[in-house]
C-alpha cells in the first residue's frame, strides 16, 4: 500500500477528504496487476491521480469558501495535496514502473520539496518545486525513475519546477546563486533515502551557510529593493501584488529566511525567544501573513491560474469571497482594502525593527556613505544615539512625562535621525497615555503645530506619527482615514497617504524648490499667507471621507472641533472650516465650469469674499491635486488655475462690474488687429465684425488668429481643419472651421472619439454669416499631446470621417469598449440643470461613468433634440467624467421649463444607459 506523508495539524478540512490514499493505493494496484507494461500503467494511473487531485481541490475550496480567513490552514492542506500526488507518483514509478530490486550504493535517490512547497506554504495554483538528490552522478535507473515522475506529474497539470543535483552540485550551485540558496534553504524531505537528505541538511549549514549571513542579508535586501521598485515603489499603489508588491507576502518571506539563515529557525515564533519580535509583533506579523495569504488564495480561485495582482475587477471579487458588506457610506472593497493597506503597513513596520535589530548584533552592514561622512550629533538630555539613530536613553524617565511622547519627533526631526524601532516599541506601547488632558494641552498643541511648522520636513513626521498609531491618537477623528482605500481610479493613494503627500507638497512649494513649475503659489506663498491656517486646513481637508455625508460638509464640522484643539485662533479656526468646507470648490470652478464666462468668475469671486481667502485656496486647490497621484497635475490645470486665480483676483480688487463681456471682446479685438497688422482694413473689419460676443470672451487670442486665418475666403463646401501642439495646456488644440449646420458639435465628437482622441475641452462658435468655428483641446490615450508625426494622420482620418465616409455611430460600436479590469466601478449618474451659471446659456452637467464614446452620444442626443451647444468642459476623474454643456434651444432661449428638462434629462439617460451596456458587453 502507499506510505502517505503524515498529515499536518490543523487542515481545513478532513486529511482523507483531501486525498483518499485507500481507494488510490487500491486502484493503483489492480491496475498494475492488470497493466501489460509501464506506459500502460501510466495510463491507468493517471486518471485515478487526477480524479484524486480534483476531489482534493474541491473539498480544499468549498471549506476555504465558508471560512475565508482560515489561511494557514488552506496552505496546509494544499502542500499536504500536493506531496500526496508527488510520493504517489515515485510509488509507482519506483515499485511498479521502474523497479530496482538489487539497488547498488550509487542508486540511492532522495525528494526533496525546496522554495515555497519546502516551506509548505501553497496557494491552489503555486509551482511545485522538487529537487532529486543523489549521491554522485545520476545513474540510469534514477534517470527512469525521475522521467516517469515528472510524466505523471504533467499528465496531473501540476506546474513542475525540478532539478537533478548531487550534494557537492547543491552546494557549488547555492554559492554562486543566491535565488538558489534560497530555495535550499527552504528543502523539505518528502520520500527515498532519508541519509542523503540529512547529510545535504548537515553539509548546507556548516559548508554554505556558516558565516556567510551577512553577503546573504545584503543579496536579499537589494533583491527586495529591486521588486519593490519594479511593482511601483510604496506600498500604497492601487492594484498591489498581493506576492510581489511592498508590504506583501515576499517581505514577510524575505524575513523569516533571513531569520532562518542566521538563526536557524523554523518558524517566526521562535523570534520572540530571540528577542527580536515581541509576542505582540510576531502577532502582528501572523495575522498579516494570515491575511495575505488568504487574499492570494482567494485570487487563484477566481482566476484559475497563478494571478497576485489585485486589479480592480478582482478586488471586488476577494472581498465578496471573504464577506465584507457595503456599510457607514462605503462598498465592501473599500473596507477589504483598508484592511489590505493597514496589513500592509504592519509589515513595513516589522520589517524596519527586524532590520534594526540586524544592525545590532551586526550583521547588516551599514549603508558606506553614511559610516564614512557619519558624525557624532549631539540629542537633548533623555535621549542617546544607538546605530545612528534617535533613541531614548531611560524608558521610565521618558513615559514620566506624556509629552515626550511628541518630543520624540522632534527630536528626530531637529537631529535629522531615525527613530530607533526599541522608541518606536516605546510609544505603541503607551498610546493610551495619550488623552484629552494631554490634547487640550497648550504645549503638546505647540509641539504637533511645531512637527508641521518648523524643522522642513512634516512629510516625514507625520508619516512616521502615522504609522506609530500617534496621529490618530491626538486626532482621534484621524483614524477612520487611516488605510482608507477610495475605489476609484483617479486617486492613486489612501486618504492618509494622500493626506501626507498634500503636506509634503505644500512644503516642497513652502521651500522654494517648484518656482518654476507652480510660480504662482511660489508667489504667494513667498509673499506670506497664514501658515498656521493653510497647515491644518491641509491636515483636515478630506478627514470627513468614507461616511454617507459629503465629506466637505462633515469635514467642516470636525474642523470646528479639531482646529481649536491644535490650538488655532477663532478667526484662524473659521478660515480652517471654510477652506475644508469648500477645498473642492476652485477645482470644480476650473475644471467643470467655463472660466472664461464672466458669471463664473463673478459666482466664484462672491463665494471667496476676499483676497486672502482666494490665496489660501488657491494653494490648497494645487497641493490637493498634486497629492491625488504622480501624473494628476498637468499644464491644463495649471492654466485653468492660474487663469480663475488672476481674473477673481481683478473683480476682488476692481469690483465685479468690471468682468463683463464687453471689456473683454474690445480688448481680444484690439489684440487680434495688432497680430494682424499686415491684413488690409476690408478683412479686419469683416474679421472682427462676424463673431457675437461670447467667441471673442471665450478663445485666447493665439486661437483668433488661427481662426481667422482658416475663415478668410472659404468656400462652402470645404472643411479646413488645424492641429497644432498647445504646450500651455498639454494638449492639442483642433480647430475646425465649416458651414454651420445642426448636430455639428456631434459630428465633431464623434470623428474625434473614432480616431482615439479624448477631449478634455472645447467650444463652438456660430458666426454671424453662417460658419462654424469650433475648437476641441484633446489628448491621446496616455493623456499627452499628441506627437507632431502623427498630427497629419489624424487630420486625414477625420476629415474622412466629417465627409461621411466612415459612419461614426455605426463604427464607435467596436470602439466604445470598457476594460475588463475597470467594469468594477460604480458611477451613479447625476444630470443637473443650471440656469443662474452663466448670463445666455443653460449648463447641463452630466456627471456619469466614463467611456470611450460618452461624449459622441450626449452630443448627438442633444443635437437629435433641437439642443444649442456653445461648448462643453469636459473634467475627468478616472472613471468618473463630468460633461459640462453650455446650451440654448432653437430659438435661443435658456431651458427653464420643469418638463423639457425632465424630458431632456430621460433622454440623455436612455443615452448613457445604452451606451453602458454595449461598453461593457
Amino acid at each position: 500500500m502507499l506510505n502517505l506523508p503524515q498529515a499536518p495539524q490543523k487542515l481545513i478540512c478532513p486529511a482523507d477528504t483531501i486525498f483518499d490514499g485507500t481507494t488510490v493505493g487500491t486502484a493503483i494496484k489492480s491496475a498494475a496487476a492488470e497493466a501489460a507494461d509501464a506506459n500502460a500503467l501510466r495510463s491507468a494511473v493517471v486518471p485515478v491521480l487526477i480524479d484524486a487531485r480534483k476531489a482534493g481541490m474541491e473539498a480544499i475550496a468549498k471549506a476555504f469558501t465558508a471560512s475565508p480567513f482560515e489561511a494557514r490552514a488552506t496552505t496546509r492542506a494544499y502542500t499536504y495535496l500536493t506531496d500526496c500526488l508527488v510520493v504517489t507518483a515515485k510509488h509507482v514509478a519506483t515499485q511498479h514502473m521502474v523497479p530496482n530490486p538489487n539497488p547498488t550504493e550509487e542508486d540511492r535517490l532522495s525528494l526533496l520539496a525546496v522554495g515555497g512547497y519546502g516551506r509548505g506554504e501553497m496557494a491552489p495554483q503555486s509551482d511545485v518545486d522538487l529537487l532529486f538528490l543523489t549521491p554522485k552522478q545520476i545513474t540510469p535507473w534514477a534517470e527512469q525513475v525521475i522521467e516517469a515522475m515528472l510524466y505523471i506529474l504533467w499528465d496531473l497539470r501540476l506546474k513542475v519546477g525540478h532539478a537533478s543535483r548531487t550534494v557537492r552540485d547543491c552546494l557549488k550551485l547555492g554559492r554562486e546563486d543566491y535565488t538558489i540558496r534560497t530555495a535550499l534553504l527552504e528543502h523539505r524531505f518528502l520520500t527515498g533515502d532519508a541519509d542523503l537528505a540529512a547529510e545535504l541538511a548537515q553539509r548546507l549549514e556548516s559548508e554554505l551557510f556558516k558565516g556567510s549571513a551577512a553577503e546573504f542579508i545584503e543579496a536579499k535586501l537589494a533583491e527586495r529593493d529591486s521588486r519593490h521598485e519594479r511593482q511601483g515603489g510604496q506600498r500604497y499603489v492601487v492594484e498591489p501584488n498581493v506576492k510581489e508588491g511592498k508590504g506583501c507576502l515576499r517581505d514577510l518571506q524575505s524575513l523569516f529566511w533571513i531569520a532562518k539563515y542566521i538563526h536557524n529557525v523554523r518558524n517566526v515564533k521562535e523570534l520572540v525567544a530571540l528577542d527580536v519580535f515581541t509576542d505582540e509583533e510576531f502577532q502582528t506579523f501572523k495575522q498579516a501573513e494570515d491575511f495575505l495569504w488568504a487574499v492570494r488564495c482567494h485570487l487563484h480561485l477566481i482566476t484559475k491560474r497563478p494571478a497576485d495582482q489585485l486589479t480592480f475587477d478582482l478586488q471586488v471579487e476577494v472581498a465578496d469571497r471573504m464577506g465584507y458588506a457595503d456599510g457607514n457610506g462605503r462598498r465592501a472593497v473599500e473596507h477589504f482594502m483598508q484592511d489590505y493597506f493597514r496589513h500592509a503597513t504592519s509589515t513595513g513596520d516589522l520589517t524596519r525593527i527586524f532590520l534594526t535589530k540586524l544592525e545590532a548584533m551586526h550583521m547588516k552592514n551599514e549603508p558606506l556613505l553614511q559610516r564614512i561622512f557619519r558624525r557624532s550629533r549631539k540629542v537633548k538630555k533623555g535621549y542617546k544615539v544607538i546605530h545612528n539613530r534617535l533613541a531614548v536613553d531611560n524608558e521610565e524617565a521618558f513615559l514620566s512625562d506624556k509629552l515626550n511622547l511628541l518630543r520624540l519627533f522632534e527630536e528626530g526631526l531637529r537631529t535629522g535621525m531615525l527613530i530607533h524601532p526599541d522608541a518606536m516599541r516605546l510609544v505603541v506601547a503607551n498610546l493610551d497615555l495619550i488623552d484629552d488632558g494631554m490634547r487640550n494641552d497648550k504645549e503638546a498643541q505647540r509641539l504637533f503645530l511645531g512637527l508641521m511648522l518648523k524643522h522642513g520636513n512634516p512629510e516625514r513626521a507625520l508619516r512616521r506619527m502615522n504609522e506609530l498609531g500617534v496621529l490618530s491618537a491626538f486626532i482621534p477623528e484621524f483614524e477612520p482615514i487611516v488605510a482608507m482605500m477610495q475605489f476609484n481610479m483617479y486617486h492613486h493613494y489612501t486618504v492618509d497617504e494622500h493626506t501626507i503627500q498634500c503636506i509634503r507638497n505644500l512644503s516642497e512649494i513652502e521651500h522654494g524648490d517648484q518656482v518654476e513649475n507652480l510660480p504662482l503659489v511660489s508667489g504667494i506663498l513667498k509673499e506670506g499667507i497664514n501658515r498656521k491656517v493653510i497647515y491644518v486646513a491641509l491636515l483636515l481637508h478630506d478627514i470627513g471621507k468614507g461616511r454617507d455625508e459629503d465629506h466637505s460638509v462633515l469635514g467642516a464640522k470636525i474642523a470646528r472641533k479639531v482646529a481649536p484643539r491644535l490650538g488655532l485662533s477663532k478667526s484662524d479656526v473659521e478660515t480652517v472650516e471654510w477652506l475644508v468646507r469648500y477645498h473642492l470648490l476652485m477645482s470644480d470652478m476650473a475644471q467643470k465650469r467655463d472660466i472664461s464666462d464672466p458669471r463664473t468668475i463673478r459666482a466664484f469671486a462672491k463665494a471667496v469674499k476676499n483676497r486672502k481667502r482666494l490665496d489660501l485656496l488657491t494653494v490648497l486647490t494645487v497641493c490637493d491635486i498634486r497629492g491625488v497621484g504622480p501624473d494628476t497635475w498637468n499644464n491644463w490645470k495649471a492654466v485653468l488655475i492660474r487663469q480663475l486665480h488672476r481674473d477673481t483676483a481683478i473683480a476682488l480688487e476692481h469690483g465685479l462690474e468690471e468682468v463683463n463681456r464687453e471689456n473683454r471682446g474690445a480688448e481680444a479685438r484690439k489684440r487680434l488687429r495688432a497680430q494682424l497688422s499686415d491684413w488690409g482694413s476690408t478683412a479686419l473689419r469683416t474679421e472682427t465684425g462676424r463673431h457675437y460676443p461670447p467667441y471673442w470672451q471665450g478663445l485666447d487670442s493665439k486661437t483668433h488668429v488661427v481662426f481667422a486665418q482658416m475663415l478668410r475666403d472659404i468656400p462652402d463646401d470645404e472643411v479646413r481643419i488645424d492641429l497644432h501642439p498647445d504646450e500651455d495646456r498639454d494638449a492639442t488644440r483642433a480647430c475646425f472651421a465649416l458651414v454651420d449646420h445642426p448636430g455639428i458639435f456631434s459630428r465633431l465628437s464623434g470623428a474625434l472619439a473614432l480616431v482615439g482622441a479624448n477631449v478634455v475641452d472645447a467650444r463652438t462658435y456660430t458666426s454671424k454669416d453662417g460658419y462654424a468655428t469650433a475648437v476641441f483641446w484633446v489628448q491621446d490615450a496616455d493623456g499627452h499631446p499628441y506627437e507632431e508625426e502623427r498630427l497629419p494622420r489624424l487630420r486625414q482620418m477625420i476629415h474622412k470621417i466629417l465627409l461621411g465616409e466612415v459612419k461614426a455611430s455605426e463604427a464607435m460600436k467596436s470602439r466604445d469598449k470598457i476594460k475588463k479590469r475597470e467594469r468594477a466601478f460604480r458611477v451613479p449618474t447625476s444630470i443637473t440643470f443650471d440656469n443662474e451659471g452663466s448670463d445666455i446659456y443653460t449648463i447641463i452637467e452630466v456627471d456619469t461613468r466614463d467611456r470611450p464614446g460618452l461624449l459622441f452620444d450626449l452630443t448627438r442626443t442633444l443635437a437629435n433634440n433641437n439642443v444649442y451647444i456653445a461648448s462643453a468642459v469636459i473634467a475627468t476623474y478616472g472613471e468618473q467624467v463630468v460633461d459640462s454643456f453650455y446650451v440654448k434651444d432653437m430659438f435661443g432661449l435658456k431651458f427653464h421649463s420643469d418638463p423639457r428638462q425632465k424630458a431632456l434629462e430621460a433622454k440623455l439617460r436612455e443615452a448613457i444607459t445604452k451606451g453602458a451596456e454595449r461598453a461593457n458587453s
